[in-house]
């Protein structure tokens, strides 16, 4: 029987199968930002130093407030204390550390992919949700917790279980004005925030394989959202084109060898999956969430839906709930949704192609309201800028920010006051995650800045019909 592509990287990665099924992996490669910066007194505090200091890399992001360029910046207090000790451990116990200072720095999610980090077959993991992400270059990618991103430093290993395999196909092309952003949230629509419970998620189909890199990043950054333990893509030459050159990536003999190995690890054409879901590509509108979860996502021609019309009680609750909570009415056309703040960033689209996106619609027009644009790391920052996106961005009256993770958590000073309503590019949508008594409609890049420049959720393509 053929082998799934997750199933190909997991199995070079066993080093031990216990009675119980649960492995014992070798990591390849560990992320960490400053959230996690009290295990490195716990580390010594044990007695422990990092296994493999070369194969971890640390970027401040979390709670790096977005004007702020050095350490200095940020206010005194434990923000300031988790960015100064993860430098501290680098300098200390010889990791690499992409500092404020360092053009390199950003969202940790941009910042493995861009710096040749991330590559076909590893396991790479990250004390967060969305190290998904890195799934998209054809690798095993997944959040772990802060017991797991202390033993993967002293050990370099990590125990698990193996989950099981679900392919999402996605079929067809993606129309005028659809993103990435709007396959994921067409998809969690159909199969529900808990529909990849227990699964690995592969995408695949048509509309994936002509999808760019930056597009793919965004449908793996949120197959968490899904339930999902994991998401993958398959690479092809679209990624080996991608990961050529980058700092960190093979090169010479070393670079025929990888690429080689890279070009078997696609899902043998007899893989079994234990389950498969297909969405046809051209049926995908770009889209707004409207509830607390990505999984209350419509069409923004549509209208918020009504939760008499539901026969099952308790999906019936949990929707007046959210309309409760986000001060909305059943039959209400989305594009009469009024919005107080825009957010385009965080690692699920603060990428170049997603700074595009925005510029685009921005360009000639005004802002009506607060908007955020906040690059994803500072290579993104420097390109936007050679490519006069920036200007753009301030033109229109847009703030044009420093990288970080700003408005996608509520922990560096860039957040809503409570009830205000936000369009956002981020990944979750739950109570409270841009602020207390925050509202947050998940959206596209293109999507938000429409947004911006009209005041309320705009059919994008419209727009781009005028320009």
């Amino acid at each position: 029987m053929g082998k799934t592509l997750f199933e190909k990287i997991w199995d070079e990665h066993v080093i031990v199968e216990r009675e119980d099924g649960d492995v014992l992996l070798y990591i390849d490669r560990h992320l960490t930002h400053d959230l996690h910066f009290r295990t490195f007194g716990a580390l010594k505090a044990a007695g422990l130093s990092i296994k493999e200091p070369d194969k971890l890399f640390g970027v401040p992001d979390h709670s790096v407030p977005t004007t702020a360029k050095v350490v200095d910046d940020i206010p005194p207090g434990e923000m300031r204390e988790a960015v100064e000790v993860l430098a501290a451990a680098a300098d200390e116990m010889g990791f690499v550390h992409y500092d404020m200072t360092d053009d390199r720095h950003g969202i940790v999610h941009v910042v493995g992919p861009e710096q040749g980090i991330t590559l076909p077959g590893l396991i790479l993991v990250c004390g967060d949700s969305h190290t998904s992400t890195h799934g998209a270059l054809g690798c095993i990618s997944f959040g772990i917790g802060s017991t797991e991103v202390g033993h993967v430093m002293a050990t370099q290993t990590l125990w698990q279980r193996k989950p099981k395999q679900m392919r999402i196909n996605i079929t067809g092309e993606l129309g005028f004005g659809v993103s990435g952003k709007d396959v994921i949230l067409a998809i969690i629509r159909e199969i529900s925030a808990a529909g990849g419970t227990g699964y690995a998620i592969e995408f695949a189909g048509s509309a994936i394989e002509k999808m760019s890199m930056e597009g793919r990043m965004t449908v793996c950054n949120m197959a968490i959202e899904a339930g999902a333990r994991s998401g993958i893509i398959a690479p092809d030459d679209k990624t080996i084109e991608y990961c050529k050159g980058r700092p960190l990536a093979p090169a010479g003999a070393d670079w025929d060898t990888a690429e080689a190995y890279w070009r078997t690890l696609p899902s043998d054409a007899d893989a079994v999956y234990d389950k498969e879901v297909t969405l046809d590509g051209d049926a995908i509108a770009p889209m707004v969430t409207w509830g607390n979860s990505p999984q209350w996502a419509l069409p923004v021609t549509e209208a918020i839906p009504d939760p008499s019309q539901e026969s099952d009680p308790l999906v019936r609750a949990d929707m007046e709930a959210a309309l409760d909570y986000m001060d909305l009415k059943p039959g209400m056309a989305i594009s009469d949704i009024k919005v107080d703040t825009v957010f385009v960033g965080a690692c699920t689209n603060s990428r170049i192609e997603d700074m595009r996106a925005a510029a685009a619609v921005a360009k000639g027009r005004k802002a009506q309201i607060r908007t955020l644009i906040v690059p994803g790391s500072g290579i993104v920052k420097k390109q936007a800028e050679a490519e006069g996106l920036d200007k753009i961005f301030v033109e229109a009256g847009m703030e044009w920010r420093e990288p970080g993770c700003s408005m996608c958590v509520a922990m560096n000073g860039d957040m809503l006051q409570p009830g205000e309503r936000s369009a956002s590019t981020s990944n979750r949508n739950f109570r409270g995650r841009q602020g207390l008594g925050s509202r947050t409609h998940l959206v596209s890049p293109a999507m938000a800045a429409a947004a911006s420049v009209t005041g309320h959720f705009t059919d994008v393509r419209k727009l781009k019909e005028e320009n």
